[in-house]
């Protein structure tokens, strides 16, 4: 799969497309994917997602504190996955957003993406003040001939529910129902940057994970079971959400993830790490000692979940 931003031009054929921010590429949106490999490949055309950066809530609405599953690079690692032959990555500013419905249609759809067969909402909405609507959308494939094929009804509310679902679920700890909506582990990705090393003191050395992304949603506090792939292998471990509050008095929140039996220096790497269960909220201990009693449990629970289910 190719990723390209829709200023510059396009070498490929005729498309079959779908249009949506796709955050989280969640088992709604895997189901619409599908859809289109599955018409592209019977038609001979090839199919392409067309997604926007910033989201549009970020240019349109910037006090609003957006939070997406997602940073746009995990999006993109996301949606390799399926076999897209193209995604088509749209800068999205205020310029954008003023484009008419028609002037939309024929640059981006017509021009840049070349497409045959647009697979879309029934709720869709488009061009200046989201004025157009899939009837409108009907109407210009008639003029530029190319089809609209409507995603039913009840996909699309599936769609716009696990969203829904998946970023409440995070915030309240429910890691479960969220990896169940996503269909894969919910993961973070940041680089392992130097802490306090306050870990080692009590043989749970950490690595820091720095997340540069401001807009991308951390999960509840707490300690969760985490995996990450070093030198393509997986690494298991437990991480921690949180202030730190048996050593720390401030309220700087951090990431920070104790890898078993492993002992490779990671300062500087870049790493993914999947979080595939939720063990507890994080505590404020008396003592570094009752906090290292603690991570000792944690540890044989995650081992024994580790063992059960990896």
């Amino acid at each position: 799969m190719s990723i390209s931003n829709t200023s510059k031009s396009h070498n490929f054929g005729d498309a079959v497309a779908t249009i949506g921010t796709f955050d989280g590429v969640h088992i709604g949106h895997q189901k619409i994917i599908k859809k289109i490999i599955s018409v592209a490949n019977s038609k001979g055309l090839k199919s392409v997602i067309l997604t926007f950066f910033p989201h549009p809530r970020m240019v349109l609405q910037p006090d609003y504190d957006l939070k997406l599953l997602h940073t746009i690079e995990e999006r993109e690692i996301m949606l390799k996955s399926f076999g897209l032959d193209q995604l088509v990555v749209k800068p999205f500013t205020k310029a954008f957003s003023s484009l008419s419905a028609l002037d939309y249609v024929e640059q981006i759809l017509v021009m840049e993406l070349k497409v045959k067969h647009v697979i879309i909402g029934y709720d869709h909405h488009f061009g200046k003040n989201r004025s157009a609507n899939i009837d409108d959308l009907k109407v210009f494939g008639e003029k530029f001939n190319f089809e609209v094929a409507e995603i039913p009804a009840q996909d699309i509310e599936e769609v716009a529910v696990s969203s829904t679902k998946i970023r409440q679920a995070l915030l309240d700890g429910d890691l479960q129902t969220a990896n169940s909506y996503l269909g894969y582990p919910f993961f973070l990705t940041g680089q392992v940057i130097k802490g306090k090393g306050l870990g080692k003191t009590i043989s749970f050395p950490t690595a820091n994970i720095h997340i540069e992304a401001k807009y991308k949603l951390i999960p509840k506090n707490g300690v969760y079971v985490v995996s990450s792939e070093i030198d393509s292998k997986p690494v298991y471990g437990m991480m921690n959400i949180g202030t730190n509050p048996t050593v720390n008095n401030q309220n700087t929140q951090s990431i920070e993830v104790h890898f078993f039996d492993f002992d490779q220096d990671l300062y500087g790497k870049e790493l993914v790490v999947k979080m595939h269960l939720r063990l507890r909220d994080e505590h404020k201990f008396n003592s570094l000692e009752q906090l290292k009693l603690q991570l000792d449990k944690d540890k044989v629970e995650a081992k024994h979940f580790i063992k059960t289910h990896a």
